[in-house]
């Protein structure tokens, strides 16, 4: 593929964490707004050149920062404005909850087994007592020159750990008009009660919220299940994948009359991956509840499964077996090879790969998937059409400080694996650490942003820049 060039131009600098960024025209306002949500739970967007406080719900969010370090992935992790925003004032949020702090689902760190049936089978008990937190998704109104107000809670969600709660996780579908929420799997690792292939579980699927009901349930319960949500909910609901493990939100892009939709899915140990695909037929919730109450199961023809846990990417999820005499030689064993067979066929392939470890010359060494967006611009030619991914950080011993991947690729015709070219940059972080934790378009998708950090603590504050990605 084609090498591309380009030049990051700093827009804002000494914020907190960013999220999530994406643009909004502002009800009465004239001229489309950068807006930028940190981890930590301020909205802030670019007015006049000045950076300006939208929202601030930081003592809604939960404690963050483990005290061991610092690294979390709770948070205000979803911002998405409404279609209809600069006329109804519409705009929701997802994050994590103050006050819920929990024990988490398990005593101590996960990891599977193949030779210990044990490990392959446990099952998520006690769940109104053992689990991390609670997230929550809301309905906000903002009006002209008033301050943002709560209109109502769509979801309470228990998250059985600390990560995999998604980031960027709130988007909304050009073709359906419903609010999209992509979660992750609820955290760990290898998911440990396969929660991401049980069709009733929340937990690791990508979801569409039906807004223009509204269920006049003004505090819905706190659940894990659909089964456990009342039928007015139920209805709104709408499963669009699962198989989930992570997701740094979904992004869509115009083909004609319909729309190519791209979600990048975080790997466990092995390979990042980013999906496309243009049909789906989502599942409404009433119907996976009634064939779980008639022991069937409800008709999948053209549902989205991505494989996890049983496949991360385009390989079945292995685990690691060190070989302390010689670390080249370790043994990788299949670790669900039941519900790698179960899935196999049942899921969709990848657009692209990128593994954790790759001596190609020209790739690189992944650490997370951060952001995948669709492109339009005729801005940098060589991208118009792309869909651009960022990676957290490149591996690579020699280097001290930590820098972000920035790559692309391309739907290919015949719907084959498409290979991936990285995108240079001419910006210099000097000794610092530059995280790529965050990729956001503008409403025509013709705009590219990327948010920087310097620390992997969000414990760390005002070490966020924003920049705007240019030829």
């Amino acid at each position: 593929m084609k090498k591309v060039k380009v030049r990051l131009r700093p827009i804002v600098s000494k914020i907190n964490l960013p999220t999530v960024l994406k643009t909004a025209l502002l009800p009465g306002d004239s001229i489309e707004r950068l807006f930028i949500a940190t981890q930590i739970g301020e909205i802030f967007y670019i007015g006049n050149g000045a950076v300006r406080t939208f929202l601030d719900i930081r003592p809604r969010i939960i404690k963050l920062g483990d005290p061991g370090g610092g690294y979390d992935e709770r948070g205000l992790l979803g911002l998405a404005f409404h279609p209809q925003f600069y006329y109804n004032g519409l705009f929701y949020l997802h994050y994590s909850v103050a006050g819920t702090q929990g024990l988490g689902a398990l005593p101590e760190p996960f990891n599977p087994n193949p030779c210990d049936p044990k490990t392959l089978n446990l099952r998520w008990i006690n769940r109104e007592t053992q689990y991390d937190h609670i997230d929550t998704v809301e309905e906000w109104i903002v009006q002209s020159n008033s301050q943002p107000q709560k209109q109502r809670t769509l979801l309470n969600l228990r998250r059985p750990f600390f990560n995999h709660n998604g980031v960027n996780s709130l988007n909304f579908s050009p073709e359906t008009g419903k609010l999209v929420l992509t979660t992750g799997d609820g955290g760990s690792g290898y998911d440990p009660f396969n929660l991401s292939q049980d069709d009733l579980e929340i937990a690791g699927k990508i979801i569409e919220i039906d807004v223009a009901k509204n269920t006049f349930i003004d505090n819905p319960p706190v659940v894990t299940r659909f089964n456990e949500l009342p039928v007015p909910i139920q209805e709104t609901l709408t499963v669009l994948a699962k198989g989930v493990r992570n997701i740094p939100g979904i992004s869509f892009q115009r083909f004609y009359n319909q729309y190519i939709k791209y979600v990048g899915q975080v790997g466990q140990d092995l390979v990042e991956s980013i999906y496309s695909f243009l049909s789906y037929k989502p599942i409404p919730v009433t119907l996976l509840v009634q064939a779980s109450l008639s022991n069937t199961e409800a008709d999948q023809e053209g549902f989205i499964n991505f494989g996890w846990r049983g496949w991360e990417g385009a390989f079945p999820t292995p685990t690691i077996k060190g070989c302390t005499s010689n670390p080249n030689l370790d043994e990788k064993a299949i670790a669900y090879y039941d519900e790698a067979i179960e899935t196999s066929v049942k899921r969709i392939q990848p657009l692209t790969s990128y593994f954790h470890k790759d001596q190609r010359p020209d790739k690189f060494g992944g650490t997370a998937l951060t952001g995948v967006q669709a492109f339009m611009g005729t801005g940098i030619p060589d991208l118009t059409g792309s869909v651009v991914f960022t990676d957290l950080a490149r591996k690579k011993e020699s280097q001290t400080a930590a820098r972000g991947v920035l790559a692309y690729t391309k739907v290919r015709t015949d719907d084959k694996l498409n290979d991936f070219s990285v995108i240079e940059t001419d910006y210099n972080f000097g000794s610092e650490s530059a995280y790529y934790v965050n990729l956001g378009t503008n409403l025509d998708q013709t705009r590219l942003y990327l948010g920087v950090y310097s620390s992997m603590k969000v414990t760390d504050f005002n070490q966020g820049t924003i920049f705007e990605i240019v030829p």
